[in-house]
Order: structure tokens, then C-alpha cells, then sequence
């Protein structure tokens, strides 16, 4: 893909158009930015490696840290939740869809481009909002360029980064969290999780539903 970028409001356009053209977009080898529950993100086929490296490019940098594969429907994610342990497969009940990205265990290796160093480790998310119901998974990073904060409007997405995209998606202005990312890598075998960055998901209330499943 390439050329001019194609802008889609949510709110001039519909959810409906934006959820189409994003389908369109990934399905064609596309980069797109869109508006995750917290912040803007640029995003593409998981399973792309060109894809993968233009938004490297468009960042600026590649930090080499793995990513998030992100879903907005889940019956997209059906095929992956259902390799999962039993207890973590529970978990994904409780928490997703939210602001919150599960580090899995990945024995299949699935998406190794998300994964980079360790494919056996694997970061999920599921989110509601106005593009829920899309069936592409996404490999995700911020819309931001490398060094600089993480946009929460559109407005606050670099030109330049909207200029090198093939389809932008303005979804107004969002909360400015990040994900909670919580590690249930060792949730079957132990029941032990951590969080390994505090974001969008209240703390006490991650801890209160992981408990109810632990005592299970």
C-alpha cells in the first residue's frame, strides 16, 4: 500500500465505516493508526514482517521489545484462548475485554514477530469500544515516534506519523492509560501472576478477580 493517507472519523463516519476500512487496510499489508481503549496505536497484520518494519521505521527506532497482539472480537481470539491452560483460559474470562495486556505462555510460538527474543511468551489483549466486532488481529505499538510520550487525542498523533500510515483512524480523545500488563505465564502450574506495568486496570480490582480463580 501507499500514497495519500486515508483519514476515517468515528464520529463523522460511523464505527461501521471505521471497522471496514480497518479490515480493508490490514488485509492489504497496511500500517494504521488507531485508537486502542488508552492511547492511539500503529498497527498491522501480526503475522507481516514488512509490515512490522515500516513501523519501525515510521517510530523511528526499533527498541527490540516484543508487542502486544491485539484483538477486537472474541471469537478472533477463540483459536488462541483455547490453548491455554485452564486457569489462564479463566482469566482471560474475567479480564479481557479492558485495559489490560496478559503475557501468556506460548508453547505453539504463535506470532514469533510479536514475541522477538522469547516466542514462548506471548502478550494478548481484547478490547470493547467502536471498532469491537473487527476480525483482524493486530501487532500494535504506540503511535508515537521513539522517545516521545504516547498519544491520547488524534490531535496529538505526529503528522508525520499519520502522513507515512495508509489509514488513520480518529477516535477522538481517550483515557491517556496504558494497559495494565499482568505476567500469568506461571498462573497454571502456581497460580502466581505480576503485573508488570501498572495502567488502566484499578490494582485492587485486577487482584480481587485473579483471587476469585486461584481459590478455585
Amino acid at each position: 500500500m501507499g500514497g495519500v493517507t486515508e483519514v476515517v472519523s468515528i464520529e463523522r463516519d460511523g464505527a461501521g465505516a471505521a471497522r471496514a476500512a480497518l479490515e480493508r487496510a490490514i488485509a492489504g499489508g497496511g500500517v494504521v493508526v488507531f485508537p486502542a481503549d488508552g492511547l492511539y496505536g500503529l498497527a498491522c497484520d501480526p503475522l507481516d514482517a514488512g509490515a512490522i518494519e515500516r513501523i519501525h521505521r515510521i517510530k523511528g527506532r526499533d527498541d527490540g521489545k516484543p508487542s502486544a497482539v491485539l484483538y477486537f472480537s472474541p471469537l478472533a481470539m477463540r483459536e488462541l484462548v483455547e490453548c491455554l491452560g485452564p486457569r489462564t483460559r479463566a482469566a482471560t474470562g474475567e479480564l479481557l475485554p479492558g485495559p489490560v495486556t496478559l503475557v501468556v505462555a506460548n508453547p505453539e510460538r504463535r506470532y514469533p514477530l510479536a514475541c522477538r527474543e522469547d516466542p514462548e511468551r506471548l502478550g494478548v489483549r481484547l478490547i470493547a469500544g467502536p471498532l469491537a466486532g473487527a476480525m483482524c488481529p493486530l501487532f500494535q505499538t504506540s503511535a508515537n515516534l521513539s522517545g516521545e510520550p504516547a498519544p491520547a487525542a488524534f490531535a496529538e498523533v505526529p503528522a508525520e506519523i499519520v502522513d507515512s500510515v495508509d489509514l488513520a483512524i480518529d477516535g477522538g480523545a481517550l483515557s491517556g492509560l496504558p494497559s495494565t500488563v499482568v505476567d500469568l505465564t506461571a498462573f497454571d502450574e502456581t497460580g502466581e501472576w505480576f503485573v508488570l506495568r501498572v495502567g488502566g486496570l484499578d490494582p485492587t480490582e485486577l487482584e480481587a478477580r485473579l483471587a476469585s480463580l486461584t481459590s478455585r
